[in-house]
């Protein structure tokens, strides 16, 4: 049992993290902030700020449980439902504002920011409903800082290392991020699941958009969703 994994130890990832979206999002975002844009605007400046609120909430929470303060982990983890609902609102606000309702492949298009709501609000129930099972909740909050790997490790490849091919790059490197997690993390028999489903779901989404397939459905949802007077 010495050499067993501890979810404790995910703090170092959340750290992680946070600089890698502060890496693949200087170019487009950090650098400009305080330089006045048309194209940086409300939109992007909160759902930045709530972006990184979660995940500096995913570091606190991990920092309260290496210290036993268990009852502040509680207090502070039932702001969360607050804090999701806003990155959900966010990011429909954000990508409704970035796009228009009469662009070729609409549905595809928005499948690219949909897919990080729907794998992060599962990952995040998963979490919430099984919060006092640890193997299983502490997988699904590691599951939803994962989310936020892809946009920001994309960007970096793109701005930094390989302008030609960022997708795959990026994709292989979050499947090998989950399978190695998958790994580390076997020795804890209650969960073992839900790094394999968050893989899963990527490769769902990641075939779809590699392949372009025709989903009349999914064109519907996306022109509904712009004709729909938010932004």
């Amino acid at each position: 049992m010495k050499n067993r994994f501890r979810f404790e130890n995910s703090v170092f990832f959340f750290i992680g993290l946070i600089i890698l979206v502060f890496l693949g999002f200087w170019e487009t975002y950090f650098s400009n902030l305080f330089t006045p844009s048309e194209q940086l605007n409300i939109y992007f400046h909160v759902h930045a700020v709530i972006a990184l609120l979660w995940i500096i909430m995913l570091i606190i929470q991990v920092f309260l449980i290496r210290r036993g303060m268990l009852e502040l982990h509680r207090k502070i983890g039932k702001s969360s439902f607050l804090l999701i609902a806003l990155i959900f609102i966010s990011v429909l606000l954000l990508v409704h504002h970035r796009h228009s309702i009469d662009e070729e492949n609409l549905g595809l298009r928005l499948l690219v920011p949909f897919k990080d709501l729907i794998i992060l609000g599962t990952m995040f129930s998963i979490g919430m409903w099984n919060r006092k099972i640890t193997g299983i909740h502490a997988r699904a909050m590691i599951a939803t800082g994962i989310v936020f790997i892809e946009p920001s490790l994309l960007r970096a490849i793109r701005n930094y290392l390989d302008p030609g091919k960022p997708f795959i790059t990026t994709a292989l490197i979050v499947y090998s991020i989950l399978l190695i997690l998958t790994i580390l993390t076997w020795q804890h028999k209650k969960g073992r699941w839900v790094f394999p489903l968050e893989l899963l779901m990527y490769l769902t989404v990641h075939l779809i958009m590699l392949f372009r397939p025709q989903i009349d459905l999914l064109e519907g949802f996306a022109k509904w969703f712009m004709s729909l007077p938010i932004t």
